[in-house]
């Protein structure tokens, strides 16, 4: 969901003069350009990461609470006592205390599901757009409110093609 507000976010701050950083889709080869962890390095320590935070979470949905008995996490077994709503960790990972009344926690947990999709759907939209105009939303934005009779969907070849 945060890849909506990482596009949007830099986009229109870069447009105002606040930041100056590439646009979304070449962003990722502009860093890497400037790192000095090679790409590969980078992909295995991302997934060993992601990998052992699942693997915890698989641990509690296995066996609840046993990422807070002592000795399973370096000595932060209290922070993963979790919710009562096994697999979803609270502690650290629940700042502001939203999950610990499980009523509230199952409408979040809709929630969450609702915005992810409407993110995912976004996030389609961005790909699509940049696939068939070569730039980002905010640029396209910009540019429709610029000239709204000229720069649409209809006068793009790709989104009307029998024109």
């Amino acid at each position: 969901m945060t890849a909506v507000a990482g596009i949007l976010i830099p986009a229109i701050l870069t447009k105002f003069g606040a930041l100056n950083v590439p646009e979304w889709y070449n962003a990722g080869a502009e860093s890497l350009k400037d790192s000095y962890i090679p790409f590969g390095t980078q992909l295995v320590v991302l997934h060993y990461m992601f990998g052992f935070a699942e693997g915890k979470r698989w641990m509690d949905i296995r066996k609840p609470g046993s990422q807070a008995e002592k000795g399973s996490f370096l000595g932060f077994e209290t922070a993963f006592g979790g919710t009562a709503d096994v697999g979803y960790p609270g502690g650290p990972f629940d700042p502001m205390g939203l999950a610990k009344d499980s009523g509230k926690l199952a409408d979040w947990k809709l929630k969450e599901v609702k915005n992810g999709r409407l993110a995912m759907l976004a996030l389609l939209g961005f790909f699509a757009q940049w696939q068939a105009t070569g730039a980002g939303p905010v640029d396209n934005l910009i540019a429709h409110v610029k000239d709204p009779w000229h720069v649409s969907f209809c006068t793009n070849g790709v989104s009307v093609p029998f024109f």
